[in-house]
């Protein structure tokens, strides 16, 4: 396998060896602490159990997904992702479950919906604490029962798709707190992979960056090499982006070199707060990060918050460096009720209110 084969088949059939290496290719590494993480691939994929991916943003998780899902008996059949962060409310039900026609204004035709599109195959869902009470309810349904029902209509269809979910958020820690359906949890930890940050398995930063030049940096048959001072600077960096924020760092570089060598020079990291490397992340007022964030990005953070603070906007807002108010405003933009992460919150009691039309999820 490329990248200093990191990956190696221990059974003796070469055909069974190539499909594995083929499904394996881009999981560059051999620290102790990734290899650990990918050791159980093979037998995970064989189950049909639903999976949990966590790690911090940018470790590879949409990427062993769709390993699992390659070495799985399901390979042939669609690999179906959605980033729950982008979608929201009505909106994300509609894309996962689909609607019948007529099921609100403007559905004027019957729409199939995500989960019916991964048929036989695998239902990748990123960032998964971003799901509204209501989808977790309506997911949770066809996790176990394997039927959906499409927004307004009245009738179930069969489903059979493999779940892999995937978070950087502390879900645990959301579970604990009811911010996070328990039994939900428990249905899509039927197994769960920890991808450890790129700090953590720093050995296989030199294999990934000389991995990223040989993908990125032979487009015009130019070679670029990998010098001492290059890689003790790669070495030197935390990467809070993980792995791809090393693999954009690389591509800069080559754009850089104007085809030549990459060097030192032309390795552009990013420092927001414009302090030591080993401190990035922790130190970056929310105000400065947002301004350069994602919706998805925004969304997140604003979950990670309410939890840390157990749902308490004037705690939340002090530490985040924001106004109270701004808070408010960002928590109704992305449909955020900061009570489901006070401790003491009740999901019989959102559940009732609910059935009762008090609210709405």
């Amino acid at each position: 396998m490329d990248g200093g084969g990191v990956i190696s088949d221990p059974r003796g059939d070469p055909g069974g060896r190539s499909r594995r290496d083929a499904a394996l290719k881009g999981l560059v590494g051999d620290a102790p602490a990734f290899l650990e993480a990918i050791s159980n691939l093979d037998a995970i994929a064989k189950s049909d159990l639903p999976v949990l991916l966590t790690g911090e943003r940018g470790t590879g998780k949409e990427l062993v997904a769709r390993r699992i899902h390659a070495l799985s008996e399901r390979a042939s059949f669609p690999f179906i992702a959605v980033n729950c962060a982008l979608l929201w409310g009505d909106r994300l039900e509609d894309n996962l479950f689909g609607h019948v026609r007529g099921a609100f204004t403007g559905a004027e035709t019957q729409r199939r919906g995500l989960i019916a599109a991964a048929q036989d195959g695998t239902l990748f869902l990123d960032e998964v604490e971003a799901l509204s009470p209501g989808t977790q309810m309506a997911l949770l349904r066809v996790l176990q029962d394997g039927m959906v029902r499409p927004v307004g209509g009245d009738v179930d269809f069969d489903v059979d798709s493999r779940c892999i979910a995937a978070t950087n958020a502390p879900i645990s820690e959301l579970v604990a707190r009811g911010a996070f359906r328990e039994d939900l949890y428990d249905r899509i930890a039927g197994f769960a992979i920890h991808l450890p940050p790129l700090r953590d398995r720093r050995s296989d930063i030199p294999l990934l960056a000389r991995s990223f030049l040989s993908a990125h940096g032979h487009s015009g048959g130019l070679e670029h090499g990998l010098g001492p001072e290059f890689e003790a600077a790669l070495l030197s960096y935390d990467w809070p982006g993980n792995v791809r924020e090393l693999e954009y760092a690389i591509r800069r570089a080559i754009a850089l070199a104007r085809g030549g060598p990459v060097k030192t020079d032309h390795l552009v990291l990013r420092r927001i707060d414009g302090g030591d490397p080993s401190s990035h992340g922790k130190r970056i007022a929310f105000m400065k990060r947002r301004a350069m964030a994602t919706d998805a990005w925004e969304h997140g953070e604003l979950i990670k918050l309410l939890a840390k603070h157990h749902g308490n906007v004037t705690a939340a807002a002090r530490a985040a460096d924001l106004g109270r108010r701004t808070l408010q405003r960002l928590l109704t933009k992305h449909s955020l009720d900061p009570t489901m992460f006070n401790p003491n919150f009740s999901w019989s009691r959102w559940a009732n209110s609910f059935r009762s039309g008090s609210l709405s999820p």
